[in-house]
């Protein structure tokens, strides 16, 4: 069994950053396509930031540019860099992880993933 812990979470004000972090129990940690997905209150969970066992990452159009996904093998941990924070990034973060690389085109799709955090609250105020 795979446990997934998320930190990092936060408030901070629009145009602020702060730094998500997901550790990951499993030692098949560097084998597996990690993803961030965030989720608010009656909205569909949205993917955010994926990247696979190869490096490849993907972005949710809406925070290319500002958010930046890496990972660290040997810590198993993946991170999640958020910068230039708006209002309508608020919602719980998700980390999820999944062994194996999913094709890309869907790296950003939760069905691809099997294992899942508990989340991390990310406010940001304007």
């Amino acid at each position: 069994q795979v446990h997934l812990v998320e930190s990092g979470g936060g408030s901070v004000q629009s145009g602020g950053s702060l730094r998500l972090s997901c550790v990951a129990s499993e030692y098949t940690y560097n084998r597996a396509s990690m993803a961030w997905f965030r989720q608010t209150l009656g909205s569909e969970r949205e993917g955010v930031a994926a990247i696979d066992t190869g490096g490849r990452t993907d972005y949710a159009d809406s925070v290319k540019g500002r958010f930046t996904i890496s990972r660290d093998n040997p810590k198993n941990t993946l991170y999640l860099q958020m910068d230039n924070l708006k209002p309508e990034d608020t919602a719980m973060y998700y980390c999820a992880s999944t062994v194996g690389t999913p094709a890309y085109r869907w790296l950003l799709r939760d069905y691809e993933y099997t294992y899942w955090g508990q989340g991390t609250q990310v406010t940001v105020s304007s």
